[in-house]
């Protein structure tokens, strides 16, 4: 590998910050300036990030952190991941006529999580008022923001089918009746008045920073925000992806009885390295699976861009994720053989399954005790549900359609070594119809759930979905590594790429970001229609012809993405020494990295 990198790799000691949007960026640098640290750096950027990039999230979705806090000394996870509504119930959906749950529209809902997820963290790690944190978004939502090309491109191809089936959506996303223009200033004045409203009723609770943060939290919880979307929910009917309308079940008393809270992390020893990530309610334990299966590999001997790294990382990816399908979900309801899932023996077989040629079949491994799962999840992945793709939905990369939706990620250290990594997603603007009054969409997480009994993953009241959002966080010998990716099902595998490439082969975080990514579609995918394509990967052409045809020649079905179209890392690092670096992908061209 040269060392010319397509961007600068920031070095520094003062903070860093790389997000998927430049302005989100340099909203949480000017954070940091200000003295801010990198618990309200991150908040800012996160609201930042719902205004710049409303295709990839916004207020109603949903967060997962890792975070580590300087002054504890514990490294942590925020789950903001809101839960199915009480009269979400398999039985109401089936009498529906459905057998998936839609990628739009109001039954794919969940609570909303993602405002209380940021606003708590702000009052239990950061040290500004609300409205300090706040008052960069409410500006960009008022006073307008250069829209991104790809967002304008969204509105335009959705334009029709707001003004048809989602006027409240029209009305926000198409002003006046016509597509915005792209870098053109845009203004979403509704959710500025939103945004207002919270840090002002915050305000009015008085004086002491927490006070302004709970009142707030309450405000939106089941104050004047959920009784905007309970007066909205009431009489609506919205047209969905199942080309049908449907009412939805959330309800103000969902709302009210949610809040976010902290858990501990998963973690896995690798080559010095420990990582962490979120519980089996996201898809994040899935790349300390891979690491497991992997370990048994000499990946460091290998070229990092040849067929034999390619090959060997692809099916373990397969390996793991299969297990993902098989046994992952909300461990608060359902009994997740983790332990078993990343313990060495177990991984061990796993690994001995890899072998010269590409695996088309779906393997997922055999849990003492839960093999119904195992068989369960291989008639399912050769299902044909018997729907279509229709209308907004998601998730999206720049190889996809941009009519669908996605995520966007955000990494800060500051120069006390706090330490957050938080993959917003969720509530985009493809998502569902714009709540009248409050200038944003709800979610659509709930299409992650099946219609089918005695899963981990089945629909049911309270239980998070098994999400793909997967924020990380490694750490060695007193250095600590920040990253995360959008992306859908691809989260966990292009993190996995870049880090073992870091890891096995010395390539800086910016080299490792320009270098070719790749990634399986072989697994039955989180999104509707949930479609299994087995034996498929993608990869960037830049790889080389070379390698192309020996992975399709080990019987791999390789698609060719097109250059610079796979990924969107970002990440930050800490040396031990208080050194800091950050890197941010060239992809899609709006992350960046900043620092001093």
């Amino acid at each position: 590998m040269t060392d010319f990198t397509t961007r600068p790799e920031i070095r520094g000691t003062f903070g860093v910050v790389a997000t998927t949007h430049w302005i989100a960026s340099a909203v949480g640098f000017g954070v940091l300036e200000r003295g801010g640290n990198a618990f309200d750096a991150a908040v800012a950027a996160g609201f930042a990030l719902q205004i710049v990039e409303p295709h990839l999230n916004g207020p109603a979705g949903d967060l997962p952190v890792i975070f580590h806090s300087a002054d504890s000394g514990k490294t942590q996870v925020i789950c903001a991941q809101g839960v199915a509504p009480a009269g979400a119930t398999i039985e109401h959906y089936k009498a529906q006529g459905l057998t998936l749950i839609p990628g739009s529209g109001l039954l794919a809902t969940v609570v909303p999580g993602a405002f209380d997820g940021w606003l708590l963290m702000l009052r239990d790690h950061g040290t500004m008022s609300l409205r300090e944190v706040m008052q960069p978004a409410i500006d960009y939502a008022r006073d307008g923001h250069p829209m991104l090309p790809r967002v304008a491109n969204t509105i335009a191809d959705l334009a029709g089918y707001f003004a048809e089936q989602w006027p409240t959506s029209a009305e926000v996303w198409t002003p006046g009746g016509a597509a915005p223009e792209a870098h053109a200033l845009f203004c979403n004045p509704a959710l500025a008045a939103t945004y207002e409203r919270l840090v002002s009723e915050g305000e009015a609770a008085g004086a002491d920073r927490v006070a302004q943060i709970d009142a707030a939290r309450r405000s939106w919880s089941d104050g004047f925000v959920a009784q905007a979307i309970e007066d909205y929910l009431k009489d609506a009917e919205v047209h969905d992806v199942s080309e049908q309308k449907h009412a939805g079940v959330l309800a103000r008393s969902d709302m009210a009885g949610w809040s976010a809270s902290y858990e501990d992390t998963l973690s896995y020893d690798y080559h010095g390295w420990t990582v962490h990530k979120t519980a089996p309610w996201s898809q994040g334990p899935v790349l300390l699976q891979a690491l497991a299966i992997l370990k048994h590999f000499d990946l460091a001997s290998m070229d990092p861009m040849g067929a034999d790294f390619v090959h060997t990382v692809i099916e373990a990816m397969k390996l793991a994720f299969a297990d993902r399908e098989a046994y992952y979900g909300d461990p608060a309801h359902s009994q997740i053989p983790i332990a078993h899932l990343l313990s060495d023996a177990y991984n061990a077989e796993r690994a001995k399954l890899i072998g010269a040629s590409a695996s088309v079949e779906q393997r997922p491994g055999r849990v003492p005790g839960q093999e119904h799962l195992a068989d369960a999840y291989i008639r399912r992945a050769g299902q044909d549900f018997g729907v279509t793709e229709a209308a907004p939905q998601e998730p999206t990369m720049a190889h996809l359609t941009e009519k669908r939706g996605d995520t966007v990620h955000l990494d800060i250290i500051d120069r006390w070594g706090n330490a957050v990594a938080a993959t917003p997603s969720g509530g985009w603007l493809q998502s569902n119809p714009v709540v009248p009054g409050l200038g944003f969409p709800l979610n659509s997480r709930a299409q992650m759930f099946w219609l089918q009994e005695g899963l981990p993953t089945s629909l049911a009241p309270g239980r998070r979905p098994r999400t793909t959002l997967t924020p990380s966080i490694a750490e060695k010998d007193g250095a600590r590594l920040v990253f995360g990716t959008p992306g859908g099902d691809q989260q966990d595998q292009w993190q996995l790429v870049w880090f073992l490439r870091f890891v096995h082969h010395g390539l800086d975080l910016q080299q490792g970001m320009d270098a070719p990514l790749f990634h399986s579609l072989h697994f039955q995918g989180s999104f509707f229609p949930r479609k299994a394509n087995p034996g498929e990967m993608m990869i960037e052409p830049s790889v080389g012809e070379e390698v192309i045809a020996e992975l399709r020649a080990r019987g791999h079905k390789v698609t060719v993405a097109e250059p610079w179209s796979v990924g969107r890392l970002t990440a930050a690092l800490r040396h031990a020494d208080g050194r800091l670096q950050a890197a941010a992908t060239p992809r899609l061209m709006q992350a960046y990295a900043v620092g001093r």
